[in-house]
């Protein structure tokens, strides 16, 4: 009987075995299958929150870039709007010394031709200025000449006078008694 039971024990302890290790295999079964689903659906959960943080991220890039569009665009029509108004402030200093420059050269113009008029009267007065001192000077020199000839004929009525025996005292007749 002893050799039976070298049979035996191992017999039943492999069937205690079998019978734990299937209960168990079961439960690890149960449990691995439960753990998978929880790891598949972790697993799910996780892509979808990878897949809306992605998708979220794309949002936000779609708007940071739209943000940024539009702040380029914004900066470009400022940009533009500065541009031009920087262009029609030129123009209007342009125009406004234009037209400064055009009232100036016609006031040149109205200036130059009072400039000739008064040198052709100058001309006109120095003119008139030398034919009056000509004739003051031919009307001095004139004068003289008169004076000179008065002083000429006085002269030679004086001689004539001299030389006249009217003029000469009669000599004295004396008697001699």
């Amino acid at each position: 009987m002893k050799k039976w039971l070298y049979f035996i024990v191992p017999f039943a302890m492999l069937i205690v075995f079998t019978f734990f290790y299937l209960t168990h295999a079961k439960e690890a079964a149960e449990k691995e299958r439960v753990r998978e689903e929880r790891i598949a659906l972790e697993k799910k959960q996780e892509e979808e929150r990878k897949a809306a943080i992605e998708e979220q991220a794309r949002l936000d890039a779609a708007k940071r870039t739209a943000e940024r569009e539009a702040a380029a665009a914004a900066k470009e029509a400022e940009r533009i709007a500065q541009w031009q108004a920087e262009g029609l402030e030129i123009q209007k200093a342009t125009d406004e010394y234009n037209a400064e420059a055009d009232k100036l050269a016609k006031q040149i113009s109205a200036l130059e031709v009072q400039l000739d008029t008064l040198n052709k009267k100058k001309e006109a007065t120095n003119a008139a200025v030398l034919a009056l001192s000509k004739k003051v000077e031919q009307a001095r020199i004139d004068k003289r000449n008169a004076e000179l000839e008065i002083q000429r004929k006085t002269e030679l009525m004086i001689r004539r006078v001299e030389n006249s025996s009217l003029t000469k005292m009669p000599v004295p007749v004396t008697t001699r008694r």
